[in-house]
């Protein structure tokens, strides 16, 4: 394993700062950006207060000196991938690309060097690496099997800044679902708290709160607003996201009893052989993703300051089911 390189940097608490959890503040460096990634760094004893390693519980004061130093020049750890990706704007702090179905976004288990993140290092040169050993840039996620818009930091700064701005719900996110209907409201939102399901781990599933039970899953809000409906029991939902939890999408519609078409973890099997078109029942059959699709995306530029608006229509795999449906 290469050997870490560090940038090293003096944090000084600010006045209204004073009184809160090393974490918290330390997050709000421009360098830092997250609470995760603050939370790490002290963790590792890379944060230290007068020579001696800080905790994360640690309540700060005003004009303390903190000595911080970060990890850099980590490219080595991951291998280039020669993945050709869909990148629909790039300029020296971030791009902005369409990510197909089946492409697992960072490294994790079974997917360890063919992932998005290993064909951004092949591509982007300039890739900043931070000290986040195998997410480069990446602010935000899209699962494995499902395609569309992905907006890739290229600095520390741009990714700190595309954090806040997904932290606050800034961010506008619009999927585009191909669910089992048909459904009865024409809109609606729903707002639950998401966690690991109690018995099978790959799932997530809503808390069911008793009264005056504090949550201990993590607060989810979808808003849905139905396009079109098919005859055989399709339904075009389109989503959009104020919070961006694993899986939400696919369990609240599940739990709408909506399931996504392909999504077999969530229930959409069953409802295949109850389809009375031949032909559409081959083609759901035939998929080897789920019907969601990331059709836009907008932010503002951290650098710029420009509103950026980006749209993606429906990805070529799934446009002889959408087409059959009408719905193209």
């Amino acid at each position: 394993m290469t050997e870490l390189q560090f940038n090293t940097f003096k944090f000084k608490v600010a006045s209204e700062d004073d009184g809160v959890r090393l974490d918290r503040a330390l997050s709000a460096h421009p360098l830092v950006g997250t609470r995760s990634r603050a939370a790490k760094l002290i963790q590792c004893g890379w944060v230290r207060l007068n020579g001696r390693a800080a905790k994360a519980s640690h309540v700060v004061h005003s004009d303390e000196i903190y000595d911080v130093k970060i990890p850099v020049d980590q490219k080595s750890e991951l291998l280039p991938y020669d993945f050709p990706l869909d990148v629909l704007f790039e300029d020296k702090d971030l791009l902005v690309l369409n990510k197909p179905a089946g492409l697992v976004v960072h490294p994790a288990a079974g997917h360890h060097q063919d992932t998005l993140v290993n064909a951004l290092v092949h591509q982007a040169k300039d890739l900043s690496m931070g000290f986040s050993e195998n997410r480069p840039g990446i602010v935000h996620r899209l699962d494995k099997d499902t395609s569309g818009l992905l907006v890739v930091a290229k600095n520390d700064f741009t990714q700190s800044h595309l954090s806040a701005q997904f932290r606050q719900k800034t961010v506008h996110r619009i999927y585009w679902a191909l669910v089992y209907g048909p459904v009865k409201q024409a809109q609606g939102t729903q707002q639950t708290y998401l966690k690991r399901h109690p018995v099978d781990r790959k799932k997530f599933a809503s808390e069911r709160l008793i009264p005056e039970q504090t949550p201990s899953g993590k607060l989810a809000i979808t808003h849905f607003r139905q396009i079109r409906s098919h005859a055989s029991g399709v339904t075009h939902l389109q989503c959009q996201l104020e919070t961006g939890r694993t899986h939400q999408i696919r369990v609240h519609l599940s739990e709408l009893g909506h399931p996504i078409l392909g999504d077999e973890i969530y229930g959409s099997n069953s409802r295949t052989k109850n389809l009375k078109s031949v032909e559409l029942r081959k083609l759901i059959k035939q998929m080897q993703r789920i019907g969601l699709h990331a059709a836009e995306l907008g932010f503002t530029h951290p650098q710029t300051g420009e509103e950026l608006m980006f749209r993606s229509s429906w990805p070529d795999d799934l446009l002889p089911l959408v087409e059959l449906l009408g719905f193209s």
